[in-house]
């Protein structure tokens, strides 16, 4: 089994867990000094990353923040995420992150994804070409957009 499951947590999730921890200690310390540079964290987590997660995250990374500049670069879980009013929208998880087969790009409750009785908060990838990015451009523009606002 990855990472060995003991209490209930792997080693991955344990490290996963520690990271939000720090995330949150950074932030409260944070306010109280100076604002911190989610952009330079983000960027730091994805060139830490194995290929071909690097190359996935950075492109990915690229197309988020121009579909939707109104989001915000931060690490949640010690993953690359991008938050509105300090929520997070979406995520992205390396495969290598709890060693998965594929990557997932993930939505939060925040993200405006809303469509009947069921719809998908996370998606499998295993690479980005031009068509996953128009999807994913579709999703982070309708993610963000104000609640009751037309599709």
């Amino acid at each position: 089994m990855v990472g060995e499951a003991r209490d209930g947590f792997t080693v991955e999730e344990r490290e996963a867990i520690k990271e939000r921890a720090r995330e949150l200690e950074g932030a409260r310390r944070g306010a109280r000094a100076s604002k911190p540079d989610g952009e330079a964290d983000v960027q730091a987590k994805i060139v830490a990353m194995p290929e071909p997660d690097r190359s996935m995250a950075a492109r990915l990374h690229a197309v988020i923040m121009a579909a939707a500049p109104d989001l915000s670069p931060r690490t949640w879980y010690g993953m690359p995420a991008y938050a509105k009013n300090g929520g997070v929208v979406c995520f992205f998880q390396g495969a290598h992150k709890f060693k998965t087969r594929y990557a997932t790009l993930g939505f939060t409750d925040s993200a405006n994804l809303d469509e009947g009785a069921l719809w998908p908060t996370a998606y499998a990838l295993k690479e980005l070409t031009t068509a996953e990015e128009e999807t994913i451009v579709a999703l982070a523009k309708r993610a963000v957009r104000p609640k009751g606002a037309a599709q």
